[in-house]
């Protein structure tokens, strides 16, 4: 398979290989196309998405911490992770 690289595909090219940490940009595409494929679901490879999953579990639940939601969006791909600080009075 060919991809015609134009500027505007060579620019995200980067942009999305700055943004995976990834030297190459076949590998930076996987990385992005599998985050995609988990976040997304409705495939025979990933049937339920992240999203679907988040969705669900607000509507169950009524609201999610910030703890919960770093919890079900988590992906090799991108790692998700929730700090909480909190500061009272002078520092």
């Amino acid at each position: 398979m060919r991809i015609e690289k134009t500027d505007t595909r060579a620019r995200k090219w980067e942009f999305l290989k700055e943004a995976t940490g990834e030297d190459a940009t076949s590998k930076a595409l996987d990385c992005a196309a599998d985050y995609y494929l988990r976040m997304w679901g409705d495939t025979t490879a990933v049937p339920k998405g992240k999203l679907a999953e988040l969705m669900t579990a607000a509507q169950n639940r009524g609201s999610l911490t910030p703890e919960e939601i770093a919890e079900i969006l988590d992906t090799d791909e991108l790692p998700v992770r929730c700090e909480v600080s909190v500061s009272v009075g002078r520092q």
